[in-house]
């Protein structure tokens, strides 16, 4: 076995860099070579500890299965500074975790919790939610065809839609959606200047670290106040299922209610909203495969996965080596820090044929949902309100096209289209 095999400098710094992924052509070029050359890279960036670059969709599936083998809550389950890092442990006094949730945590919390609301987002109790999503839906496109001929269809459209499902689903009041959908921009906006907390000019890593912290207790209030009134008079939704949940014959603890409530709160809407855009983006420049969906509204699920696999919005999660193992033919050491690079993944020439091209009708799944114990909870949640949307939109939508300068968001963990000014005309 061989010991590691360091990236570049320049390669590392596109890694760790939001800017790579908001233009993405440099960063996917380097991925490309990675996967060819170097699958499993060490990355050594200034003013991060050093990480695995894993590259490969097959790597990426083998290590998600492993859960015993890499942890998730250990260390940061993001690609965080050092800086921030240290930040972050003294605000919290000692975690890496601002908030725990189930992406933080391992065996056997991790199943215990994910019990919790896991009934709600079964595939069964999804479908039966279907009529009252399409409703949302239906109501959206009525919104897009009232602004044409022309909109911002991230800004107008896509940010909205899943942001009202999914508050729906917790029970979280309509006149309260724009509060959620600021505090949760500010949280998980990124490093990018117009969505989050991040300032290109200024930055500094454990100025930023606070900054998080505050807007958390201003989130944590808000959902204070409804779970306590849950308590009082539960409902039918998932935030009652929360503020009510016994785990170990115990009631939920107040900091992992008020993480659950804000972890679906962000995890529901933002990369549902990104997928959507993502492949309104995709049909605008390659218009026969709009024609392809149009000409067979069958190829609508087929639509969906190949929207998620082409934006990627969760382009990566980090797991941790609870003891040393062997990957590829090299030694990975106990607590090694790996980067899951989705975005790579889900450009891996050996799992998906010609990968560099949007392809409606492909059948191969992608990997942005995740794999193994952590596969995302709400996938078919997500699933379901694509493909409802895409069904209303394309029962009305005639002609589509790019009217301005589309741009993706700037950051390394949850990214996506942030403008995407279009033409349109509906039947």
């Amino acid at each position: 076995m061989l010991g590691p095999i360091k990236v570049t400098a320049k390669v590392g710094r596109l890694i760790v860099s939001p800017k790579a992924y908001e233009k993405q052509r440099a960063l996917l070029r380097a991925f490309r070579w990675l996967r060819a050359n170097n699958p499993l890279g060490y990355v050594e960036a200034d003013g991060f500890d050093p990480f695995w670059a894993v590259t490969k969709h097959a790597d990426i599936l083998e290590i998600s299965r492993q859960e015993n083998l890499f942890h998730n809550g250990d260390r940061a389950t993001t690609l965080v500074p050092r800086a921030a890092d240290e930040k972050i442990r003294a605000l919290t006094g000692g975690s890496p975790h601002l908030i725990r949730t189930l992406v933080h945590m391992d065996k056997p919390d991790h199943c215990k919790y994910r019990r919790v609301v896991e009934a709600w987002f079964t595939r069964q109790k999804v479908e039966s939610l279907e009529n009252r999503i399409r409703m949302i839906a239906r109501r959206f496109v009525d919104e897009m065809a009232a602004r044409g001929p022309e909109c911002d269809f991230v800004r107008d459209i896509a940010v909205h839609y899943p942001l009202r499902v999914v508050m729906e689903i917790l029970g979280v009041p309509e006149e309260d959606d724009a509060l959620m959908l600021g505090l949760t921009r500010q949280l998980f906006g990124g490093e990018d200047n117009d969505l989050g907390l991040y300032d290109e000019m200024n930055y500094e890593p454990t100025r930023h670290a606070k900054q998080l912290f505050r807007v958390f207790h201003e989130c944590q209030s808000y959902f204070t106040r409804l779970t306590e009134a849950r308590r009082k008079a539960p409902r039918g939704d998932v935030t009652s299922a929360i503020a009510n949940a016994v785990v170990d014959g115990k009631p939920i603890s107040h900091h992992e209610a008020m993480s659950y409530c804000l972890f679906l709160a962000t995890a529901g809407h933002d990369t549902t909203s990104s997928s959507t855009s993502g492949a309104i983006w995709a049909l605008c420049e390659n218009p026969d495969e709009f024609c392809k969906v149009k000409a067979d509204r069958r190829l609508i699920p087929n639509l969906v996965e190949e929207s998620v696999r082409w934006t990627t919005p969760v382009q990566h999660f980090m797991r941790t080596a609870t003891a040393e193992t062997e990957l590829r033919g090299r030694i990975i050491a106990k607590g090694a820090w790996l980067m899951l690079c989705y975005l790579s993944g889900n450009r891996d020439e050996e799992a998906f044929e010609q990968p560099e091209h949007f392809v409606v009708d492909r059948n191969s799944r992608n990997i942005a949902f995740g794999h193994g114990a952590h596969v995302c909870l709400g996938q078919h949640l997500a699933r379901l309100e694509m493909r409802v949307f895409f069904e209303e939109l394309f029962e009305r939508l005639a002609q589509i096209e790019i009217a301005g300068q589309p741009r993706r968001s700037a950051s390394v963990f949850v990214g996506g289209p942030k403008t995407l000014p279009v033409r349109f005309r509906m039947n």
